[in-house]
């Protein structure tokens, strides 16, 4: 396994993070046994960066998490987030003010079991706090030795530079993707310029690209990806369709089609860092074989120069898009 700084921290962490969202369901049924043993296999892979947030599964998450690491704590990059509050009474669904993200991250680390997180994202940010108060709250959980480095998720340059100036941010965690490129423009400039990692969630186009999602009625009733406008029926034909081309590039480099979105990320640069999500062994041993994936100069072309205008609907409905710093 090849490995990548946090930033300009001494911390490094695998070049293929570990999503644990889906173990306790998001996209379809839970499975945590699975999931856990995802983990450890994780573990024997060379992954050493696991991903999660109080968000998922109103905290529950973090819980398996917690308790699938503490065997192996010393030897793992754990990452969490605070701030996104579903269900909340404020209008935007977020909170930022220092006292909730104290209390957020405190409860974090009981659910974690952990005297440390070794990366505190700002899971959103809140438009109602100016981003120096929160990050500066958050840096004060980094000199009490509860943190050890900052992150930030969903947020625009201008933001990630006033954060960045308040306290260090090690890195932002955002969709990058095949079909989601629009950071590329001022986002990923300004993590370059400030010495930020990208930690790309999504990487596989929430599923499309694994080869393994055909139609969108397949998709359960609870379903998350029934509130994403790329998944609607007619959209998601037109993507159905960018899907099976990807698959013939797959074919012909002799990897499937997940190691080639995954292996096109690693190949955008050493700061970025694409963290999969996964509740089952055999998918999480496919993802790493992209380590080992070399993409051909047609492939690239196809990628660079066709795909990004041939994804119909936007990443995000109209709520949650009020959700980003955008």
């Amino acid at each position: 396994m090849q490995h990548r700084p946090l930033g300009r921290s001494n911390l490094e962490v695998s070049a293929l993070g570990m999503g644990c969202m889906t173990i306790t369901g998001y996209y379809d049924q839970a499975d945590e046994p699975e999931g856990i043993a995802a983990i450890h296999r994780a573990l024997e892979l060379g992954i050493n960066f696991f991903d999660t947030a109080d968000a998922y599964a109103q905290g529950h998450n973090e819980e398996v998490v917690g308790l699938a690491l503490a065997p192996h704590r010393d030897r793992v990059v754990l990452a969490t987030k605070g701030g996104l509050v579903p269900g909340s009474d404020r209008p935007s669904g977020v909170n930022g003010r220092p006292e909730y993200i104290r209390s957020a991250c405190e409860a974090s680390l009981r659910r974690l079991g952990t005297d440390r997180i070794d990366l505190y994202y700002l899971h959103r940010a809140d438009p109602d706090v100016p981003i120096e108060e929160t990050v500066g709250a958050m840096a004060g959980l980094v000199a009490e030795g509860k943190v050890r480095l900052l992150g930030l998720s969903e947020v625009r340059a201008e933001t990630l530079r006033r954060a960045h100036a308040t306290h260090p941010i090690a890195a932002l965690q955002n969709e990058y993707s095949l079909w989601t490129r629009d950071l590329e423009v001022a986002v990923l400039p300004a993590c370059r310029e400030l010495g930020v990692a990208l930690v790309a969630f999504s990487p596989l186009g929430r599923g499309l690209f694994t080869g393994r999602l055909q139609f969108a009625e397949e998709l359960a009733p609870n379903d998350f990806r029934r509130n994403i406008p790329r998944f609607d029926r007619e959209n998601f034909e037109r993507n159905a369709e960018v899907a099976r081309q990807l698959e013939e590039w797959a074919v012909e480099l002799r990897c499937t089609p997940a190691q080639l979105a995954l292996a096109w990320l690693l190949g955008r640069g050493p700061d970025i860092i694409p963290i999969p999500g996964t509740k089952r062994r055999k998918y999480l041993e496919e993802n790493v074989g992209a380590i080992e994936v070399q993409l051909s100069a047609g492939a690239l072309e196809w990628i660079d120069n066709v795909l990004p205008g041939a994804v119909a609907g936007a990443r995000y409905n109209e709520q949650l898009t009020r959700l980003t710093d955008g």
